[in-house]
């Protein structure tokens, strides 16, 4: 059965673009406008919600995120506000919601418990940047008993046999990390991107959405020439601090614009 993250993708192919993830942290600037961000991005062009729990040691976040959700903390976020806002957009949109969340706090929930609360309240899975597949065995005995994706990274270095695993145990589709380092604008995408996902066609059938640098259409456009989708963050957590609502929707349709392509 395809999923629901797989079939956004495969819905985007079938209209001649490529799939348009976007990235905002759940209770930025507060809980109520990052529920109403997200529904934002689902309305203006995102083809797949991905929202982030905030955390106290983002080691993959850039400066922007970092202080995004270091203020969500500071303003109260609890765990149960996950859920509630994954409630909350499923209630308003359709676009699946996946949620990018260090292993940490997924732990200390309960693997089953986290993953039976995120699938009640409509939630499509989870991308977990700081657990490999071998390390990953209950989560993914949760995932396969409830449905929900489970996706991997895969990045530049990964070796050959890396691959085979992350892409046999991923749903949904791959994180395909464009670059080695933290989130955050880059003036050039590293081609190690493009060679990356051609490696990874090379070992079987996948669906890979690259990310980490990715900022304007034109980014956007360069990437869904060879992947199957694009992941933006920073551009949109930016537009949303710089201002609000509206900026993320003008932001967002910018962005979308850059997804019509003739793909690989």
């Amino acid at each position: 059965m395809v999923s629901r993250v797989a079939a956004a993708i495969d819905k985007a192919h079938a209209a001649g673009r490529g799939a348009f993830i976007g990235y905002l942290p759940i209770g930025y600037p507060d809980l109520e406008t990052s529920i109403q961000a997200a529904v934002t991005l689902a309305r203006n062009g995102v083809d797949i919600i991905e929202i982030g729990p905030p955390y106290s040691d983002p080691v993959m976040d850039g400066e922007v995120i970092q202080q995004a959700t270091q203020h969500a903390l500071a303003n109260g976020f609890r765990m149960r506000d996950l859920f509630t806002a994954v409630q909350r957009i499923s209630a308003e949109t359709d676009v699946p919601v996946v949620v990018m969340t260090y292993w940490n706090p997924v732990m200390q929930y309960g693997v089953d418990r986290y993953a039976d609360d995120l699938l009640a309240a409509g939630g499509a899975g989870l991308i977990t940047p700081d657990i490999t597949p071998e390390a990953s065995g209950e989560w993914i005995a949760a995932s396969k008993r409830t449905g929900l994706d489970r996706i991997f990274l895969a990045a530049p270095t990964s070796s050959d046999e890396r691959l085979d695993i992350v892409l046999s145990s991923s749903t949904g589709f791959v994180y395909t990390v464009s670059t080695m380092g933290i989130t955050g604008e880059r003036a050039e995408l590293d081609r190690a991107a493009r060679t990356l996902v051609e490696r990874m066609r090379a070992r079987g059938d996948v669906r890979a959405c690259v990310g980490i640098g990715i900022s304007n259409a034109d980014q956007i456009a360069g990437v869904v020439e060879y992947a199957d989708g694009a992941i933006v963050g920073t551009a949109l957590v930016k537009a949303l601090r710089d201002g609000g609502l509206d900026a993320l929707a003008e932001t967002t349709r910018a962005l979308a614009g850059g997804t019509p392509t003739t793909r690989y």
